[in-house]
């Protein structure tokens, strides 16, 4: 095999994932797929949680009851936990590189991936919750939060869940159904 691929019966996964890749063709294939949804993920984050470092440096912080202090700490704790989940993919690639351990890297950088989306969701109604707090003083605050949380949670797992659930009820994702 002088193109570096090996024989059918080895390890092509065409059938299972409809394209005909062999798996180390495939870990590559989701690892830059990977490495694109990190991109707009860890942006987000870097902005936030450089917002949030930022807050205790302002003359305003030093008003804030205990409750708002406590949800702030909370909050760049989260942030901190948002970003080494968010980096740790690129660090779990950098050490295995070379030891032929690309799916294996590509699972749990995926992994991390989702670990980090989801402490992203919780660092974002974190800081939402202080915001509001700070700005409207009542428990208005917690009814935005609220539904902008449970807006959040549908658009970033709710709809991909239920995709996934029509794919996987013998659509596979061929083109639109009726």
């Amino acid at each position: 095999m002088d193109n570096g691929r090996v024989d059918e019966s080895d390890d092509r996964v065409g059938a299972r994932s409809g394209r005909d890749e062999t798996t180390e063709e495939r870990a590559d294939r989701r690892w830059t797929e990977l490495l694109q949804e990190l991109r707009v993920a860890q942006t987000g984050v870097q902005i936030l949680f450089g917002f949030l470092l930022a807050v205790v440096f302002q003359p305003r912080f030093a008003t804030l009851s205990d409750t708002d202090r406590t949800i702030y700490v909370i909050t760049v704790l989260l942030g901190s936990a948002t970003a080494a989940a968010l980096i740790g993919p690129v660090c779990f690639h950098r050490l295995l590189t070379g030891r032929h351990l690309k799916p294996e890297t590509v699972v749990w950088a995926s992994r991390l991936t989702l670990l980090g989306l989801v402490l992203l969701f919780c660092t974002m109604c974190s800081a939402l919750l202080l915001i509001m707090r700070v700005a409207l003083h009542n428990t208005l605050a917690l009814w935005l939060v609220a539904g902008m949380a449970l807006w959040s949670f549908i658009c970033w797992f709710v709809f991909p869940a239920w995709a996934l659930a029509r794919s996987s009820n013998g659509r596979n994702g061929s083109g639109p159904t009726k």
